[in-house]
């Protein structure tokens, strides 16, 4: 069975316009039956000028014009063909009895592809001609991979903007994960910020109350970046609710049917099993978690491979908590340690993501918590929620004004203590 060529489609369905451009009728006659005869579609023209009022209406693929005519010459006509707007290319070939060097380089300059001398052999003629259709054959299959690039960029540039418009959506609902940026308790306020990376991130802060005199405040770090560190945020974000105890993983019902909370440590060991034994995925989070008693100041704290939280003491002093641990959903049965201490009227109690800490300068050398102490001392006038907007602006100028790396979180609690009475 004789195979399809798919090169030969195009000749196959449409003949190759071609024009021809002498002034002798005998000499257009000839070629424009040999050319009939193997296949193409023949125009005749009997002037340059004539030529180039066709060239400007019509596309012919190949142009066979003589050297030397009346008035506009082949090589003038060449050039003026060149200059007209085309999609396509042409294949331009001079007939010309000319044979020195130096005018096949000029006919060369000024655009045509190939020469054929007269008398025109016809054997040599088609032997051009098929050269000139590979030519025109490579091209065809460049104009085609080109639409076919072209299509594709615009089909994955309508994906693109379709995905930009859901993420720039999905960040205006992640952000509703923290509705209140400061919240006040009384015996103490939060306050909260969250800037991502990309449009949408996985870090999350947030503060619920367990009864009238204890509230928890938390900061996590999810793994890798994007959606899926979103939608994990945005779970971790219901587990950790001020709703009922059924609801907030960290929540049980005491004896008398009052809300009761879990202790720090089991807090984080419900959720590494949860992450291991339920969810079942990739991912894992980095977690500072307290709970703190309004009445007293009394704070239970465990840290779960985030970075450590700070005591930013009344006094000026700058304390690290915590004893590290191990992230939540890396290994099972990991156990964690809780950290105990008390904050007096005054003192504030910081947690913040590793996106600060590890904030990268121009030359790649990390802020460290050494530089994130540095910029709380520069800092600590300013009431929280300035505080936290002049650590961003701080961290903003240390990577060079460059675009954060990392999502970047942190979490304020300044305890009042119970005898604070509002300026009312």
């Amino acid at each position: 069975m004789t195979q399809f060529d798919p090169k030969e489609q195009r000749h196959i369905l449409a003949p190759r316009p071609v024009l021809i451009v002498d002034d002798s009728r005998a000499q257009r006659r000839i070629l424009q039956v040999q050319l009939s005869r193997w296949g193409y579609a023949v125009t005749e023209a009997a002037s340059g000028e004539e030529a180039l009022a066709l060239c400007q209406s019509h596309d012919y693929d190949i142009v066979l014009s003589d050297w030397m005519m009346p008035g506009m010459t082949g090589l003038e006509f060449c050039k003026a063909f060149r200059d007209l707007p085309r999609e396509a290319y042409g294949y331009f070939v001079l007939l010309t009895s000319k044979s020195e060097k130096t005018e096949i380089a000029d006919g060369l300059e000024h655009g045509a592809d190939d020469f054929v001398s007269k008398p025109v052999n016809a054997d040599e003629l088609r032997a051009r001609l098929r050269a000139g259709e590979r030519i025109l054959g490579m091209q065809d299959e460049l104009v085609e991979k080109n639409r076919l690039i072209g299509s594709t960029l615009r089909r994955l540039q309508s994906l693109y903007d379709s995905l930009d418009r859901d993420l720039i959506e999905a960040r205006k609902l992640q952000q509703t994960l923290v509705r209140e940026r400061f919240r006040d308790f009384g015996a103490g306020t939060a306050a909260l910020m969250l800037r991502p990376s990309g449009h949408v991130g996985g870090d999350l802060v947030g503060s619920f109350s367990v009864d009238d005199h204890r509230i928890v405040v938390y900061s996590i770090d999810v793994s890798g970046h994007g959606v899926a560190s979103a939608m994990m945020t945005a779970r971790l974000a219901g587990l950790l609710s001020g709703g009922s105890a059924d609801q907030n993983i960290a929540l049980k019902s005491a004896p008398d049917g009052n809300k009761d909370a879990h202790d720090p440590a089991e807090v984080a060991a419900r959720l590494n099993r949860m992450m291991l034994e339920e969810l079942r995925v990739d991912q894992y989070f980095t977690l500072a978690y307290a709970e703190i008693d309004l009445r007293t100041g009394a704070v239970r704290l465990v840290q779960a491979g985030h970075p450590h939280p700070l005591v930013l003491r009344t006094s000026g002093g700058i304390e690290e908590l915590g004893r590290g641990g191990l992230p939540i959903g890396l290994i099972a049965e990991a156990r964690y340690e809780q950290t105990d201490l008390t904050l007096a009227p005054g003192d504030r109690l910081f947690l913040v993501s590793d996106g600060v800490t590890e904030c990268p300068d121009p030359e790649g050398q990390e802020l460290g918590v050494a530089g994130l102490e540095a910029i709380l001392q520069q800092n600590l006038a300013l009431d929280s929620p300035q505080l936290l907007e002049a650590l961003i602006w701080d961290l903003n100028s240390f990577a060079g004004g460059r675009d954060l790396p990392d999502d970047v979180s942190g979490l304020i609690f300044d305890y009042r203590g119970p005898d604070y009475r509002g300026s009312g």
